[in-house]
């Protein structure tokens, strides 16, 4: 592992080195590559750099006991840095499990009512809020992309961004269906039904990691439909984008103007595509998927919510709690946080 870390405390050098030659700099994709790398790097030549300290305390410590008139105190100094040492180290073996390269990305959430009716298009809705108040929590922006209102109210799609400092890590383990188990509002008998509602979370693409080629877009402008204001109905601003190699199709209407409809419609396709083109990869490797909490297939039953016994259970990892409403709320750091503290045990134990 040492020697490991060396390698990657020279690999920093050597980035910081290029980043200050005038034909690196004038190259801004290259540029944009090397600074992602070395910020990357930065938490582990931190870590490193903190593990260094303790074993030189810790030396220094030893040979101070040497002092009987210092040896309590060198004695006490030396099992607080050999207790450090052991706490940087597990956090190095953490921080070298190979990392997810879309982990630091921003991400695009696309949530539809799935079996259930309109009580699934509610449910959705609910979601979306819960996902909104999670994200101001952790200081995120959410922007919203694309919406199809239900019925009676909810989505029956609903699509947004949320941009913040690694946000992808924290929301990826959400793709899949998620069931709610509760009263309807439209039930006049008071039984509880199911209904289920999807998720898909993508990372945000940018042209370093995936460049989509515009020949194989077709690009068709139509007349915005339904509610939106003064003259959305009047101007044909709405924008269909058909991938056609893979039949992928994305509509985009929210914006007065057809150049920014067109753009959140390209930033939509753009994950859509890549998000296809990964998951196609990893099932052509087939053991990385097997490894990972979910297959991140909108048809995984992921997570029931439970509202009359105010529950939420991840069926992945077999976590539950007993706050349901919490986590309606916004407050989904447990979950998340044993959601990744599972993923980082299969990864130490080699699964």
């Amino acid at each position: 592992m040492f020697e490991r870390l060396e390698t990657i405390r020279q690999r920093n050098e050597f980035i910081t080195n290029e980043l200050s030659k005038p034909e690196v700099i004038s190259d801004v994709s290259l540029t944009t590559k090397l600074s992602k790398e070395q910020s990357d790097l930065s938490e582990i030549i931190e870590c490193y750099d903190a593990y260094l300290k303790a074993k030189n305390d810790y030396e220094e410590a030893k040979e101070l006991a040497k002092d009987p008139e210092m040896a309590e105190f060198a004695m006490e100094e030396e099992e607080k840095q050999l207790a450090r040492q052991k706490e940087l180290e597990k956090e190095l073996e953490i921080l070298l499990l190979p990392k997810d390269p879309n982990d630091k990305k921003n991400i695009i959430v696309e949530i539809r009512g799935a079996a259930g009716g309109d009580e699934a298009n509610i449910f959705a809705g609910d979601l979306y809020n819960m996902y909104v108040r999670y994200a101001e929590n952790q200081g995120f922006k959410v922007e919203e992309l694309e919406s199809t209102p239900g019925t009676s109210g909810g989505f029956s799609e609903v699509s947004f961004m949320v941009k913040g400092d690694s946000v992808y890590s924290k929301l990826k383990y959400e793709s899949g269906a998620h069931r709610v188990q509760r009263v309807p509002a439209t039930e006049s008998q008071g039984r509880v039904h199911t209904s289920t509602a999807t998720v898909l979370v993508m990372p945000e693409v940018d042209d370093v990691d995936f460049e989509l080629d515009m020949n194989d877009v077709r690009v068709d402008i139509t007349r915005s439909s339904g509610c939106g204001g003064q003259g959305v109905n009047t101007t044909d601003s709405a924008v269909r984008l058909t991938h056609i190699p893979t039949g992928i199709i994305v509509y985009s209407q929210t914006e007065r103007s057809q150049i920014r409809n067109k753009e959140k419609a390209i930033k939509i396709l753009k994950s859509r595509v890549y998000d296809l083109k990964m998951r196609e990869q990893e099932a052509e490797v087939g053991a990385e998927r097997k490894s990972k909490i979910g297959s991140g297939d909108r048809s995984e039953k992921i997570r029931t919510y439970n509202y009359p016994q105010n529950r939420v259970t991840d069926h992945r990892i077999g976590f539950t709690t007993n706050s349901l409403d919490r986590v309606m709320n916004g407050k989904l750091d447990d979950i998340v946080e044993a959601l990744i503290t599972e993923d980082q045990r299969r990864k130490l134990a080699g699964e």
